[in-house]
C-alpha cells in the first residue's frame, strides 16, 4: 500500500474515531450536532447561486429582448438551450465530484473554491455587450456562449455545496436544522438579488414605460428611448459586478467556517462505480424518483410564472413601473415564511407540510391574471405567492437527505453516491426551468412580441395571461399528485434513523477495533 493511500486511511480512521467514546468499556455513539456558527457559515455559502438564478430568472428575458432587442427566436434558444446545458452538466459534475480524491480540504470545498473566480468572470460578461450595434448572430453567439460558460462554473459550485448537506455533521434533525437555515438565507439571497439588480436596472425599466406612456410626440420620444437604452445597459453590467463581489464574499465565509463531516456509511473517499452503474443505482431508488418528478413539476409552474412575471406586469397588468417592487414584495415575503413552514414540518411533517405550502399558490395566481393595475391587490397576491414559494424552496429540500438515507440504509455497500444524487435532483429543476423559459418565449415569438415595443397585439397579451396561471396551475397539480405518493412519511422516517444509528454503531466498533490493533 502507499504512503498517501496509508495516510488517507489513518486520517479516516482519526475522523472515524472523533466520534465514538469510551463508555464504561463499552464503545457507543456520540452524537455530536452541528453548532450555529457552522450552520450560518453553510448558509452564506447557498447565496451567490440564488442571488444569480433570481437575477436571471426574472430579468434575462426582458434583457435579452428589451434591452439587447434580440429577435425572440434566438431570445428563446439561448434561454432553452442554456438551460438544457446548464441541466447536462449537473450529473457530469456530480459523477465527476464522485470521482475525486479527498484532499487537505476536504473533496467538495476544492470544486467550491476553484470554480468561483470563473463563475463571477463568465456571470459579470454574460451582461455586457461589447458593442452598441451587434449583428444578430454575434449577439446571440456572444450571449449564449458566456451564459453557458456561467451556468457550468456555477454547477461546478452548486452541486458540492448542495451535497455538503450531508457531511456537516449531526443527526437528521441537525440537518433539517442546517437546512433552514440554508434556505432561510437563500430566501434572503433571493431577496438581495432581486433588490440589488431591481433596484439598479429598474429605475430605467420605470423610465421606460413612464415614456411609452408618452406617445403624443413620437420624435422625443424614440430620443428619450435611446438615450434610456444605453443607461439601462450600463446599469445591468453594475448590477453584475455588485452580484459578483457578494458571490466572491459568500464563498470566502464557506470556506472559513465549514469542514467537511464523515457521514454514516459514506467515507468521502472516491467512488469506483462506473458513471452508468451508478446513474441506475440512484434513478432506480423508486422514493427519489417520486421526490425528483413532484418536484420538477412544481419548480416548473413556480419558474413558468417567475419567467414571465416582468413581462407580464409590464404589457399585460398595466404595473410596469412597479412590477420591481412586488418582486420585493413576493420575495421578502417568502423570507419571512421560512420560519413558518420550519416550525409546522417539525409539527405536522414534511408531506402536510408541503400540500399546505402549495395549495395556495394556485388562486393566488388566478387572482392576479385576472385583474389590471390593481396594485393593492397585487401587492396581497404577491404576498401569498411568495409565501408558497418558500415552501417550495424549503421542503423539497430537507426531504431529499431524508431519500438519500433511504437509499444507503437499503444499499449500504454503495457509498459516496451523495453528489450524483444532488446533481440529478438539480438536473430535473434546471431542465424544468429551461423548458419553462423556452417554451414561454417561443410561444410569444409565435404570438406576435415585437422586441422594444411599446404595446403589443391581443394575442401576446392572452399568450402572457395563458402562461402566467393556467399553465403553471396544470403543472402545480401533477406536482402536488406525484408528491401524494412519495412514500416516506413520519414512520418511516423513524426507522431510517434507527437503521443508520445501528450501522454507524456497528461501523464504529469496527474502526475501534482497527484502531487498537
Amino acid at each position: 500500500m502507499s504512503k498517501t493511500a496509508v495516510d488517507t486511511d489513518v486520517s479516516l480512521r482519526d475522523d472515524k474515531e472523533e466520534s465514538f467514546i469510551k463508555d464504561n468499556g463499552d464503545s457507543t455513539l456520540k452524537t455530536k450536532g452541528i453548532p450555529l456558527s457552522r450552520k450560518l457559515c453553510y448558509a452564506f455559502g447557498g447565496m451567490p447561486y440564488q442571488m444569480t438564478s433570481t437575477a436571471k430568472g426574472f430579468f434575462l428575458q426582458i434583457f435579452l429582448l428589451d434591452v439587447v432587442q434580440m429577435e425572440t427566436f434566438h431570445a428563446s434558444l439561448i434561454l432553452f438551450l442554456g438551460r438544457a446545458w446548464d441541466a447536462i452538466t449537473d450529473p457530469l459534475v456530480g459523477y465527476m465530484v464522485t470521482k475525486s480524491g479527498r484532499t487537505r480540504i476536504g473533496k467538495l470545498m476544492p470544486w467550491i473554491v476553484f470554480s468561483m473566480p470563473l463563475g463571477v468572470l463568465a456571470y459579470t460578461m454574460m451582461w455586457f455587450m461589447p458593442q452598441e450595434s451587434m449583428t444578430p448572430s454575434f449577439s446571440f453567439f456572444w450571449f449564449f456562449v458566456w451564459s453557458c460558460l456561467f451556468d457550468a462554473f456555477m454547477t461546478s459550485y452548486h452541486v458540492p455545496y448542495s451535497s455538503l448537506t450531508m457531511f456537516l455533521g449531526g443527526n437528521q434533525k441537525d440537518r433539517d436544522s442546517a437546512t433552514g437555515y440554508r434556505m432561510g438565507m437563500e430566501m434572503f439571497a433571493t431577496l438581495a438579488g432581486a433588490t440589488i439588480q431591481g433596484q439598479i436596472v429598474g429605475v430605467y425599466h420605470a423610465k421606460r414605460a413612464q415614456v411609452c406612456s408618452q406617445l403624443n410626440n413620437s420624435q422625443n420620444v424614440t430620443s428619450t428611448l435611446t438615450d434610456s437604452l444605453q443607461n439601462t445597459r450600463s446599469a445591468y453590467v453594475l448590477a453584475a459586478l455588485v452580484l459578483g463581489a457578494f458571490y466572491f464574499l459568500c464563498c470566502v465565509v464557506l470556506f472559513l467556517g465549514v469542514k467537511e463531516q464523515l457521514a454514516p456509511l459514506s467515507t468521502l473517499g472516491r467512488t469506483r462505480m462506473p458513471y452508468l452503474e451508478g446513474m441506475k443505482m440512484v434513478v432506480g431508488h423508486t422514493p427519489y424518483v417520486k421526490l425528483v418528478f413532484g418536484f420538477l413539476f412544481t419548480s416548473l409552474a413556480f419558474q413558468m410564472a417567475q419567467g414571465n412575471f416582468a413581462l407580464f406586469c409590464t404589457h399585460a397588468a398595466g404595473l410596469g413601473a412597479y412590477f420591481q417592487h412586488l418582486v420585493l414584495i413576493l420575495l421578502t415575503a417568502a423570507t419571512l415564511a421560512i420560519p413558518l413552514w420550519q416550525n409546522l414540518l417539525v409539527r405536522l411533517g414534511k408531506k402536510t407540510t408541503l400540500f399546505i405550502g402549495l395549495s395556495i399558490y394556485a388562486p393566488a395566481l388566478v387572482i392576479i391574471a385576472s385583474i389590471y393595475s390593481n396594485l393593492p391587490l397585487f401587492i396581497i397576491m404577491a404576498i401569498i405567492s411568495g409565501s408558497s414559494l418558500s415552501a417550495l424552496y424549503l421542503l423539497p429540500w430537507s426531504m431529499l437527505p431524508d431519500v438519500v438515507d433511504d437509499f444507503k440504509v437499503k444499499n449500504p455497500t454503495c457509498t459516496d453516491l451523495e453528489p450524483m444524487f444532488y446533481s440529478c435532483y438539480v438536473f430535473f429543476n434546471k431542465f424544468g426551468g429551461g423548458l419553462a423559459v423556452g417554451i414561454s418565449t417561443l410561444a410569444l415569438h409565435f404570438a406576435g412580441y415585437q422586441p422594444g415595443a411599446c404595446s403589443h397585439n391581443p394575442a401576446v397579451i392572452t399568450v402572457l395571461r395563458v402562461l402566467f396561471a393556467p399553465v403553471p396551475i396544470v403543472l402545480l397539480i401533477i406536482g402536488l399528485v406525484l408528491f401524494y405518493f412519495y412514500p416516506i412519511n413520519k414512520e418511516r422516517l423513524l426507522q431510517i434513523q434507527k437503521e443508520l444509528h445501528k450501522a454507524e454503531k456497528e461501523e464504529g466498533c469496527q474502526v475501534m477495533d482497527a484502531v487498537r490493533m
